[in-house]
């Protein structure tokens, strides 16, 4: 573990001046005004966060003599007590393997399996749930993409348009393409908001551009990019778009068909699923077209000693036996947050994000990453910082031995992304649907006693 004396080198700090009155400021997000009082999702006197945190037993619980305060939902969030049933009563009542057993157990299983496709399906409102390819997660899905549609269709020259701001997943994939097919990657930096820079990398788009892979909600700066804006662009030099919605699907409405994404990812354990599972969407057009990502079992139509013919999508992309009851525990997430509805959740957690944003701009010598909430801009309700002179770690490490708060600490995935920003690591408090305006303010007080440690030690 890195000891309390590393320090980080000074940088300059660049947030904006906000009121530290015990209220969070009003701010205006563009499409419809927000206040903190969270008064558009809460039911008599109770918010979103205070109704939904008994469906969840993993927060009810003391850490190092604290109440725990998790904050780490960016990396994986907790899962209700729904899901956790659902799983245990797959194992219990009908486990068995799916598709081509004919009895009770496997009927009932591939029955629940499928469903759970068609579940996804109409949670992104795909045309199709053939459209729907189950996965071990979002970067194997990034990588189903890359190897089978990518060194099929990519050629020495061919380009491929990222941000700096994507997360590894979504940039090693595509540097071992390029290195097998000769495709080039080009890379967008930041505007002066800290926001991947729209309108250079509409400017990099063009007739040599074959795909476009870009973030929806990036994981450190919080920042959100117009992905329609960004298809449509592609679309009219021919390109196609891979979209890594991650942090996107389990915090707000995504409409695959209203998007017109080619391709769009995103992980089961990040929306209250369990781990283990996640899901591409492609067009159907697109995946009729891919050749097998891996070859086994289940993919296949028939098999000869000297060929064999592959099963249609999403099957062909589905060898060996899939994460059964992980894919049912996953079709129990989305009724969960369906019955509380998307787009409630994410008028809840901007309103949250605010609160986040504007408590943290009053800590003492605090940079926070990514852009300010403005009229144009919004953010997720994520912050990654800094404090100077504390290392992220340190400052993560107290905060969890001394004060029960969990939050992440280091690069996030997103080393290019540190670098451009001068460091080569950030703390980040992320934040989702049961968390509630109490838990910042204890992470606040945390923060701040743990920032004064530190400084009494230097």
């Amino acid at each position: 573990m890195e000891g309390v004396v590393v320090k980080l080198p000074s940088f300059p700090f660049l947030n904006p001046t906000i009121s530290c009155s015990s209220s969070s400021p009003t701010i205006r997000l563009g499409f419809r005004r927000f206040s903190a009082s969270l008064s558009a999702v809460k039911e008599g006197s109770v918010s979103l966060g205070h109704l939904t945190r008994p469906d969840f037993p993993i927060l009810q619980q003391e850490v190092n003599g604290s109440k725990l305060v998790y904050l780490d939902n960016a990396a994986t969030s907790q899962k209700p007590t729904a899901v956790l049933k659902a799983l245990h009563n797959y194992y219990e009542a009908y486990n068995s393997n799916v598709h081509r057993g004919i009895h009770y157990l496997s009927s009932k299983a591939t029955d629940e399996y499928e469903l759970a496709r068609k579940k996804v399906a109409a949670f992104i409102n795909a045309s199709d749930s053939a459209e729907i390819v189950f996965t071990r997660n979002a970067t194997e899905a990034i990588n189903l993409v890359a190897h089978s549609w990518g060194l099929s269709n990519l050629k020495p020259g061919d380009e491929i348009v990222l941000t700096i701001a994507e997360h590894h997943s979504a940039i090693v994939p595509w540097q071992i393409v390029a290195q097998k097919t000769g495709a080039v990657l080009k890379f967008v930096s930041l505007d002066e908001n800290e926001v991947p820079d729209v309108e250079k990398l509409r400017e990099v788009i063009s007739s040599r551009t074959e795909l476009v892979v870009v973030h929806h909600v990036s994981n450190v700066l919080g920042s959100v990019l117009p992905i329609e804006d960004i298809v449509i662009w592609a679309h009219e030099v021919g390109a196609k778009v891979l979209v890594d919605a991650s942090q996107s699907v389990p915090h707000m409405v995504v409409d695959v068909r209203g998007l017109d994404a080619d391709f769009l990812v995103a992980s089961s354990h990040k929306m209250c699923g369990p781990t283990g599972v996640g899901f591409l969407f492609g067009k159907s057009n697109l995946l009729s077209a891919m050749p097998p990502f891996l070859g086994g079992g289940e993919m296949i139509s028939d098999v000869f000693l000297d060929h064999s013919t592959y099963a249609e999508p999403p099957s062909r992309f589905e060898a060996g036996t899939p994460a059964i009851g992980e894919a049912i525990g996953l079709g129990a997430a989305i009724d969960y947050l369906s019955r509380i509805g998307m787009q409630k959740i994410h008028e809840y957690e901007m309103e949250l994000a605010n609160y986040l944003y504007g408590k943290l701009c009053c800590v003492p010598n605090i940079r926070i990453y990514g852009p300010k909430p403005s009229d144009n801009i919004h953010r997720a309700a994520l912050c990654s910082f800094n404090v100077e002179n504390i290392h992220p770690t340190d400052l993560a490490t107290i905060l969890d031995q001394q004060h029960g708060v969990a939050i992440r600490s280091g690069h996030h995935c997103a080393q290019p992304l540190h670098r451009h920003l001068g460091v080569n690591a950030s703390a980040r408090a992320s934040l989702h649907f049961y968390n509630t305006e109490e838990d910042v303010d204890d992470f606040i007080r945390a923060l701040n006693d743990t920032v004064s440690f530190f400084n009494s030690v230097m």
